[in-house]
């Protein structure tokens, strides 16, 4: 193959997947194979359910999108009907999502 090609394919690729690499998420995943002394899954991340922490990059992602999927944490894990921001820090993430912003869900 040549390298106008291979240059192509991974080009498009990159363009295909761009969308998805700066999406805003919450910080919190399921660590499996960890054994702890109470039951259910245990999760690792700056995020609880009482205070939902979420990465996004301020260049692409609107306040009103972070402030939606911190209300939408809340009344999924029930501790709330909606979030107060608390704090934001950057470059406490990932790189290309640099920005955590912290909030506090109240009913």
């Amino acid at each position: 193959m040549s390298r106008l090609k291979i240059s192509t394919i991974v080009l498009a690729a990159l363009i295909i997947n761009a969308c998805s690499m700066f999406a805003p998420f919450e910080d919190r995943r399921r660590e499996t194979g960890v054994k702890t002394s109470k039951p259910g899954p245990v999760y690792v991340g700056k995020s609880t359910p009482q205070n939902p922490a979420i990465c996004y990059n301020s260049l692409f992602t609107p306040y009103k999108d972070v402030k939606k999927l911190a209300d939408d944490v809340c009344k999924r894990e029930e501790t709330g009907t909606h979030a107060i921001p608390q704090k934001q820090t950057v470059f406490t993430c990932r790189v290309l999502i640099p920005n955590h912003f912290y909030f506090k869900c109240e009913k």
